[in-house]
């Protein structure tokens, strides 16, 4: 998760994330040495006391100048898209959850199974636990298995929401009446913090969203367990 004076993303916890991290890394290069060469030729053009006819006016640096920001265009805009077709990409996925936001809670539905479902409520300021979260602890938690596809329908009753997970790089619109969807696949055991990301109302910065990334057999022996107490 973040954490005060932090000034790049999250560590990745997803393999989209991975590519979103290596796709920003090599745009920021490319913007790097632009403003640096833009920078040395505004010195150079302030500081020289000469001119040249031939810089002046010349057909073949034209020709540069213009090819040249095509190339670096194209060369941010295939990976670009590349990424852009991955986070549409759904093959197959192990387990589907269905995420409703309301006003001011998300409640999770494990389409796969019979009665699993449940509200996910932030926990008061009151009654946290030493070293759970202000403001991100939920007291249930959306559980999935790590290594498995997993597939996220989302939706809203109410009002806009936006279901965000940073450290996944998920962020998709709950929209009444739609129903959106998103995969992911979490590569590590954790839990991931995110928050609602659409301004939905008085207390919309308190709807957490927390997803715990288990091992199967433990997210076999939570889902079994689920199922009896209801």
């Amino acid at each position: 998760m973040a954490h005060p004076t932090q000034l790049g993303f999250q560590d990745a916890a997803s393999p989209l994330m991975e590519e979103l991290l290596h796709f920003h890394d090599h745009a920021l290069m490319i913007v790097i040495l632009i403003s640096t060469m833009v920078l040395y030729i505004i010195v150079a053009m302030v500081t020289a006391k000469f001119t040249d006819k031939l810089v002046l006016d010349s057909q073949e640096i034209e020709i540069i100048w213009t090819v040249l920001p095509a190339i670096i265009l194209i060369l941010i805009a295939f990976p670009s898209l590349r990424i852009l077709y991955l986070m549409d990409e759904i093959n197959d996925p192990h387990l589907t959850i269905k995420a409703i936001g309301h006003q001011w809670y998300w409640s999770y539905e494990y389409t796969d199974y019979e009665d699993l479902g449940f509200d996910s409520y932030m926990i008061p300021t009151q009654d946290l636990t030493p070293g759970q979260f202000r403001l991100l602890e939920a007291d249930h938690r959306m559980v999935t298995p790590v290594e498995s596809p997993i597939r996220v329908l989302i939706s809203a009753e109410d009002v806009l929401h936006s279901w965000a997970i940073p450290a996944l790089g998920v962020k998709v619109d709950a929209v009444p009446g739609r129903l959106n969807q998103t995969t992911f696949i979490i590569s590590r055991p954790g839990v991931f913090f995110g928050q609602c990301s659409e301004i939905c109302g008085a207390n919309h910065s308190f709807m957490p969203i927390v997803v715990e990334a288990v091992p199967l057999q433990h997210f076999e022996n939570w889902s079994s367990l689920m199922i009896e107490e209801a």
